[in-house]
């Protein structure tokens, strides 16, 4: 048994233990990377097959869609296959400043939004916007959906018209009785995962998720990869650094998880947790700076007991008999993941103690239609996440942490609990993760960029994976807290990325600040929301490609 140390946003340590992971098979091992390169040879030799995407009706004429072939097993290249749904739009070579002048292709740009669970199918599609017309002009945009997500050999736990449960609550010190109810719904999700997806599951982890991208990378006849990972993506992405060095060219690795093996994955949950308390209170100083907007408070004090009051009220009488306290945390967990959103919510929380509960139902609202979708990627969240690493498998060690967290962290902490618990009851083996990290000359320098004050990926991991990647440069957005930089709004942030991926031009230091991006202008009604846990988002496009949230947390 190893103890586990870490300090919550309030300094209060913490101590969990966790079962060793047994020894890697090297034998195994070596019969995976065997399997890769036969894969991979093969998807050389094919290619992928462009053509119309199959909702072609609802997408630009410059994306096309196709497949490529990977095995379910790399020990078994000539077993079970799997096809993934491939994206792409081709290189435009066209200067968006300068008509006269054209980009030469520098081959495939692939992105993966992270997750895990989410699908980049349609990153391609934000080649139409400005912030990516440059980049877009040199590279073939390329996106996919990785094995288990939407057409990728899909995986589901659990009936889609049983997974949203709301409404809901959301008790922040959940009494024994929830408890018990939560774990046997945590209990009843792992069972209907290893029923429905049988002996297959096991084969859904992010070692394989790097394996795939090596596929990926051969079936469109790159030599080496330039590929740009999200969040979850980041992780994979150094996975893949790690596996197959060589076939790199270049990575932006953007909101970056702690690849520490020692942090994969309950450690990170509860860093994670303690994480978004901050930035919990980052939103609720902004609400209260504009309380003659909102009049939701003048002090953090007075904007909580706002929220908590609504949440309490909607604990009584949920609004539009759709929005309970469990709604309502999950929408304001986005606003905590992207500052774009804090206008919005804040509109939401005023106009409904106010008396009308419209824009808060609007915003909150669990849509049946895209219950597939969202049970879909909490299905390979889990199945990812569980299949990765080892979990406590005792109650009490979840219990004792979480509840000494929720005492300086109580706004997400339970919550995180609820969407991982079933990892402690899963079936089948698990990964001993992979000890992230190259050495000298082994890696062509990748780009890291993170925010200072990103709850979903704390700072802390983009410092351990920049330590890790020889010759990686880290580029931090100070004082700032959003989800996902590249292709936002921090002109200096995009800078760095198109000089690294047009020219290979990194900043000279091997640290490097941008200023925070301005804060968003609070607004006295609410124009445009962000789409709530549950609503359908594809094929939307935003400025910039962002990061997927932690998970749907639909239901159990």
């Amino acid at each position: 048994m190893r103890a586990a140390l870490l300090y919550s946003a309030a300094g209060s340590l913490l101590l969990s233990a966790l079962t060793a992971a047994p020894d890697t098979d090297g034998t195994r091992a070596a019969a995976e990377l065997r399997g890769t390169a036969v894969a991979a040879a093969r998807a050389k030799a094919a290619g992928i097959d462009f053509g119309p995407c199959p909702d072609a009706q609802d997408l630009p004429g410059t994306m096309q869609c196709g497949t490529v072939t990977v095995p379910l097993d790399y020990t078994q290249p000539d077993g079970r296959q799997i096809e993934l749904a491939v994206g792409r739009a081709r290189a435009t070579h066209k200067d968006p400043h300068n008509s006269k002048r054209e980009f030469p292709r520098q081959g495939a740009l692939v992105y993966n939004p992270g997750g895990p669970g989410a699908s980049g199918l349609y990153f391609p599609l934000v080649g139409l916007l400005p912030e990516w017309k440059r980049i877009a002009a040199a590279y073939d945009l390329v996106g996919y959906a990785p094995r288990g997500v939407g057409r990728s050999a899909p995986l589901s736990c659990k009936d889609a018209k049983q997974f949203f449960k709301g409404p809901t609550q959301a008790p922040t010190h959940p009494s024994e009785s929830y408890k018990k109810e939560r774990i046997a719904q945590a209990k009843a999700y792992a069972r209907g995962c290893a029923e429905r997806a049988g002996g297959a599951l096991r084969h859904y982890h992010s070692l394989n998720n790097a394996r795939d991208l090596d596929v990926l990378r051969a079936a469109l006849g790159e030599e080496r990869l330039t590929f740009m990972g999200s969040s979850y993506g980041t992780y994979f992405g150094a996975l893949y650094a790690t596996l197959f060095p060589a076939h790199v060219r270049r990575m932006v690795l953007d909101s970056a998880v702690d690849p520490d093996p020692e942090q994969i994955w309950y450690r990170n949950k509860l860093d994670q947790s303690a994480a978004f308390e901050g930035r919990w209170r980052d939103f609720q100083r902004w609400i209260a700076r504009h309380d003659e907007v909102y009049g939701l408070g003048r002090t953090v004090r007075e904007v909580r007991r706002s929220y908590e009051r609504a949440s309490a009220r909607l604990a009584v009488e949920p609004a539009g008999g759709k929005v309970g306290p469990g709604q309502l945390r999950g929408a304001f967990l986005q606003a905590a993941y992207y500052d774009d959103q804090w206008p919005h919510r804040a509109h939401a929380l005023s106009a409904y103690l106010k008396g009308d509960p419209g824009p808060l139902v609007e915003q909150a609202e669990q849509h049946p239609e895209a219950a597939a979708e969202a049970e879909n990627s909490r299905a390979v969240y889990l199945a990812v996440e569980c299949n990765d690493a080892p979990w406590p498998t005792d109650w009490e060690v979840w219990d004792r942490d979480n509840t000494r967290l929720a005492r300086v962290a109580p706004f997400e902490t339970w919550d995180n609990v609820w969407t991982n618990l079933p990892c402690a009851y899963w079936e089948g083996p698990r990964q001993r993760p992979l000890d992230v990290g190259t050495g000298p000359g082994e890696l062509p320098p990748s780009l890291i960029l993170a925010a200072e004050r990103d709850a979903a990926t704390p700072y802390d991991g983009a410092l351990e994976l920049h330590r890790r990647l020889t010759g990686s440069v880290l580029v931090t957005e100070r004082d700032a807290g959003a989800h996902g930089l590249a292709g936002g709004p921090n002109a200096c942030v995009n800078g760095h990325v198109e000089a690294y991926l047009l020219e290979g031009r990194l900043p000279g230091r091997r640290t490097t600040d941008c200023a925070a991006r301005p804060e968003p202008k609070p607004q006295s009604r609410s124009v445009g929301p962000g789409p709530a846990r549950g609503r359908p988002t594809a094929p939307l496009i935003r400025p910039g490609p962002r990061p997927a949230p932690r998970c749907p947390c639909g239901g159990p």
